[in-house]
């Protein structure tokens, strides 16, 4: 098997191709790493709203044993970034999810959706319906906002006074852009958001291709302060409706917290959960054979059923 290892440190498949699928408001870029390899396809959905692929690109060591597709969605990273905020709903991204698997003829398929992504890959389930697919990962899930806030700000009290009150005043006046508060935030994205120092370089492209309004549009002006279309976002006595099997991850200081992430676990029926020690959000990097090992043996069982 032709392998190689590229500048992030990570062994890929030589197949690989991309291009772009049209949906509603433009194109979005996909590349599916691995194309030539037989088992049952991953599909990657990334987080944000308006962050890109390249912190999940690691993902393609999987595809030595299956296809992995990515994509950038709409107004995000490598994909068009048309200015009408009327596309930025999760109705819009869940149909351009629908498009992207029906345009890559993946009639068989896994999910992988991260942070933002499992909002966007539960939806898929609860209003799509769809057929085909054979199992879901929720890494750092965001299936309520209201825990997820609460998350944050039982966070924010345990930061060092000096960063937790540059934090609580800067919020309290509704200014964000100061020196003083991205410092403090970049402080406790260090405990709950990536814990490697230094940051890899793939979430290092990602935040760097962030594409705020679509995150300040449907989320807010920081983790903290939700004021957008998602402020209201709660699916957990929906959960009971999924019916494939399920496994949810989450870092023991994640920004999803354990005993929240296991609150949804207790409501999806077919489901698991593993927490990874000393990781957070990014567990997937902090942890990264650890997670694929967890992720492959899902597969596998995934695929052989009940």
């Amino acid at each position: 098997m032709n392998r190689h290892v590229n500048k992030n440190g990570y062994a890929g498949e030589r197949g690989f191709q991309e291009g772009h699928i049209s949906v509603s408001g433009g194109k979005v870029w996909y590349k599916v790493v691995g194309k030539n390899t037989k088992g049952v396809p991953v599909l990657v959905l990334h987080g944000g709203p308006g962050a890109s692929y390249d912190y999940l690109e690691p993902l393609a060591e999987l595809a030595d044993e299956r296809p992995v597709v990515f994509y950038d969605q709409l107004g995000c990273g490598n994909s068009d970034k048309p200015e009408d905020t009327s596309l930025w709903t999760i109705e819009r991204y869940v149909d351009e999810l629908h498009l992207v698997r029906m345009a890559l003829g993946l009639k068989k398929v896994h999910i992988i959706g991260q942070s933002w992504g499992t909002s966007l890959a539960v939806d898929y389930l609860l209003t799509k319906n769809p057929h085909g697919l054979v199992s879901l990962v929720l890494s750092g899930p965001l299936l309520s906002a209201r825990c997820w806030i609460e998350n944050q700000l039982a966070y924010i009290k345990e930061l060092p006074e000096n960063v937790r009150d540059v934090i609580l005043e800067s919020e309290e006046a509704g200014e964000f852009s100061s020196q003083a508060y991205q410092d403090a935030m970049m402080e406790y994205y260090k405990i709950h958001v990536c814990r490697l120092n230094p940051w890899p370089d793939c979430l290092n492209r990602c935040f760097e291709k962030l594409n705020f309004s679509i995150y300040s549009h449907m989320w807010g002006p920081s983790e903290f302060t939700v004021t957008g279309s998602l402020k209201n976002y709660e699916r957990v006595d929906r959960l009971k409706r999924i019916s494939v099997p399920v496994l949810l991850t989450c870092g023991f200081y994640d920004e999803a917290t354990p005993e929240t992430t296991r609150y949804y676990q207790k409501n999806i029926p077919e489901s698991e959960i593993y927490i990874f020690e000393n990781a957070s959000h990014e567990h997937h990097l902090e942890a990264f054979p650890e997670y694929l090992k967890i992720v492959r043996d899902f597969f596998d069982r995934a695929e052989k059923g009940p």
